[in-house]
């Protein structure tokens, strides 16, 4: 589903050049469950900006079901990111003074879908994430977990086959950052998505099916953990 051929990004500022990562060669298989690991400063970020046409990679490319992410037109870009992607960030992002039912309503309006669909599927949603009871509370005053839940349901709104997740359980305290890994692993099953998580979280690494190490500018190995 989606593929790396000599991925490379590396940022330039005036004289000075850093290579972020250089000739990345990846597949990452429909319904796959990957865990991307790696010190802070590695990279992974940026991978997942690259996976998300969020940024463009210095070379190589990103295909996504063997089409060139780079090849797309702006529409196209625009279509992939809001309706293939899910991306829940380590900052949830959200909009504090609005309720966590509008939040998740959000994309789906953007995308141009009507209030009542966007409404049902936002309270669909939030019902699984475990926060039916909190639909109307506006999201600053929720807790840190249940904000990071916001998110996720916000990031499944407009069905998408990606989840792209950026350190989800960085800011949480261990027991909150272990309930959010679990949902995520049931929501990776119960919505047929392919998944890709940055993290730092031993845990939630170990639900992956693989794992892809960056350090030092490569992928340097990918372990098959046997979770499935």
């Amino acid at each position: 589903m989606l593929r790396a051929e000599n991925l490379t990004k590396i940022y330039r500022s005036g004289e000075d050049q850093v290579t972020v990562f250089e000739g990345l060669n990846f597949e990452i298989h429909e319904g796959e469950f990957v865990a991307l690991v790696g010190e802070s400063g590695a990279g992974k970020t940026t991978l997942l900006h690259l996976l998300a046409a969020l940024d463009t990679p210095t070379q190589g490319a990103v295909y996504f079901d063997g089409e060139k992410v780079g090849e797309f037109s702006e529409r196209q870009r625009a279509a992939y990111r809001n309706g293939r992607i899910g991306f829940v960030w380590q900052m949830h992002y959200l909009l504090p003074e609005f309720s966590a039912e509008e939040n998740v309503m959000m994309p789906a309006l953007i995308a141009g879908g009507d209030l009542q669909s966007a409404r049902s599927r936002a309270r669909e949603l939030l019902s699984e994430v475990g926060l039916g009871q909190a639909m109307t509370r506006r999201v600053g005053e929720l807790s840190g977990g249940e904000q990071q839940r916001v998110a996720l349901a916000r990031a499944l709104t407009n069905k998408p086959s990606i989840l792209l997740a950026d350190e989800p359980t960085g800011n949480l305290d261990s027991a909150t950052a272990e309930r959010v890994s679990g949902l995520l692993t049931k929501l990776h099953r119960r919505h047929g998505l392919t998944s890709v998580l940055a993290t730092h979280n031993a845990g939630l690494a170990q639900c992956a099916d693989r794992t892809l190490h960056l350090a030092q500018g490569k992928l340097i190995e990918t372990v098959s953990s046997g979770a499935h």
